[in-house]
C-alpha cells in the first residue's frame, strides 16, 4: 500500500519561482489525493520529470506548467504565483 501523499512543509521564498511552482504543484496534487505518477500519467510526463519539478531541480518550460496546471484544474499562472498571495 503507498504511502499518503504529504503537503510541502515549508513556504517557499516568493522570489524564488522555481521553489513556488514546486510548493504549488505539490500541494494541489496532495489535495487531488495524486501520487506523482498519477500526475505525471495525466500530463504525459515522466513520474522522474515530476518528482524534479517538486524539487526544484528543472526549469521548467511554459508548455509543461500548461499541461501540469491543466491536469491540477488550475491555471497556469496560479502556479507561479506565492502561497501566501493565494486566498485558500
Amino acid at each position: 500500500m503507498p504511502a499518503k501523499p504529504k503537503p510541502p512543509d515549508e513556504l517557499p521564498s516568493a522570489d524564488d519561482v522555481r521553489g513556488v511552482l514546486a510548493y504549488n504543484v505539490r500541494l494541489l496534487r496532495v489535495e487531488k489525493g495524486w501520487s506523482q505518477e498519477d500526475l505525471a500519467m495525466e500530463c504525459e510526463l515522466d513520474r522522474t520529470y515530476v518528482s524534479a519539478v517538486e524539487r526544484s531541480r528543472w526549469n521548467v518550460s511554459l508548455g509543461n506548467i500548461q499541461r501540469l496546471a491543466l491536469a491540477l484544474g488550475t491555471q497556469p499562472w496560479l502556479l507561479l504565483r506565492p502561497p501566501e498571495e493565494i486566498d485558500r
